[in-house]
């Protein structure tokens, strides 16, 4: 299964991301970028890739351990970003990114404790994803446009094991399908 640990921000918060993308893609050029759907908008924590099947009982229970480690906290999407000139566009956060950064880190160590080959470490960038392009993009029309952009603060209070499909129909557009594998409650949430 291809894995992933994620936050997954409240329906009202993602509608509220819709709204400010649906005026971002009435931009010049935004046609030439493939944007993500609010299914799939997420805070990736730690990405596992292609993970044996033997191996997800082991990871599951290492992340619930990391996730009761873990107390809820505060987060807001805020803002935005880019990674590669333009190649991947994304909402930012704010809030206790501390705690959200730790949470990360937990995510990585559960997965090398349970046996899954991790790449290198690097430093955690909260961002959730809203549109790719496959060149370099002058992205700046949107990062002036998302500047003002803030979303109302919720209480993360689970981390989600993700199971991500890639798209095998070669329709253009068509996107990964992400399903929620486990749950875990932070700390003492739930």
């Amino acid at each position: 299964m291809r894995l992933f640990a994620a936050v997954l921000p409240p329906q009202d918060v993602t509608s509220e991301l819709a709204s400010e993308v649906a005026e971002l893609r009435t931009l010049p050029g935004a046609d030439g970028l493939r944007w993500t759907g609010s299914p799939g908008w997420h805070f990736t924590l730690a990405f596992y890739g292609e993970v044996d099947d033997d191996l997800v009982p082991e990871l599951s229970e290492r992340l619930e351990r990391a996730a009761r480690r873990t107390a809820p906290f505060p987060l807001a999407l805020r803002g935005g970003g880019q990674f590669g000139h333009g190649r991947a566009l994304w909402a930012g956060a704010e809030g206790d990114l501390e705690t959200l950064r730790l949470l990360a880190d937990r995510s990585e160590a559960a997965a090398r404790k349970a046996g899954v080959p991790m790449g290198d470490h690097r430093r955690y960038k909260p961002h959730l994803t809203v549109a790719r392009s496959r060149s370099a993009v002058d992205v700046r029309p949107y990062l002036t446009a998302l500047d003002t952009f803030t979303s109302r603060t919720w209480t993360v209070d689970e981390l989600v094991l993700m199971r991500s499909s890639l798209p095998t129909s070669g329709v253009p557009g068509e996107q990964p399908r992400y399903e929620a594998v486990a749950r875990r409650p932070l700390g003492g949430a739930g």
